[in-house]
């Protein structure tokens, strides 16, 4: 799809947002990143719920923020631990590092890349009611251990890889199987529900209030 299809405007507040979550090993960054290239990062930015929580546990836990921003096993060895953490501040305030994650979005669209809880879903569906789309990505489990991907008791059977299971009305969902044709034509969907939803914002705001 043209990109220039998409009404292009800077504001503090979203045209629309991507609730993107699934399982690890999924693709959802892979994903994200795709979108955020066919929409421009003029247009479109990445939002993930996990990097002020990564930041603020490597400044109470002096750990290199940096590496805990990766993929690779310095972040898998604090990950159980992080996520007791990340549990721990989310009990004490929901709404917490949602508030962080958007605190510097100027985009139209904004994705959020790594929605883990119902909570996520929960409090940006309460601050931007008709502005949400939720997006699944899902992969076999054969899929993902291609990837790397490995059951590990404690985080694969934790919340915040099972929150959003159930009990979520997902407006789309993407097969990320490795098949780029078949992949294609979903982004081409995602994008079309996109462009649709925007211009529907588009008409609610310039309808004018009669006198």
């Amino acid at each position: 799809m043209n990109v220039e299809h998409f009404t292009t405007m800077t504001s503090t507040q979203p045209r629309i947002i991507l609730l993107f979550s699934g399982k690890r090993k999924s693709g959802k960054d892979y994903l994200t990143d795709l979108i955020q290239k066919r929409l421009t990062a003029e247009m479109c930015c990445i939002l993930r719920l996990s990097a002020p929580l990564k930041q603020q546990y490597a400044k109470d836990h002096s750990l290199d923020y940096e590496e805990l921003l990766g993929s690779g096993q310095y972040k898998e060895s604090y990950r159980a631990d992080m996520i007791r953490w990340g549990e721990m501040k989310r009990q004490q305030d929901s709404g917490f590092f949602c508030r962080l994650a958007i605190k510097h979005a100027t985009q139209p669209i904004w994705i959020i890349s790594d929605c883990r809880r119902m909570s996520d879903v929960q409090w940006f569906h309460e601050e931007f009611s008709d502005r949400c789309i939720c997006v699944r990505v899902e992969a076999s489990e054969q899929t993902r251990s291609q990837r790397g991907w490995r059951f590990t008791t404690g985080i694969d059977d934790a919340e915040s890889e099972c929150g959003l299971d159930e009990g979520v009305k997902f407006d789309y969902i993407i097969r990320n199987d490795g098949a780029d044709d078949v992949l294609e034509k979903q982004l081409e969907d995602l994008l079309s529900l996109i462009k649709s939803r925007e211009d529907e914002s588009n008409a609610q705001n310039n309808i004018k209030p009669e006198k």
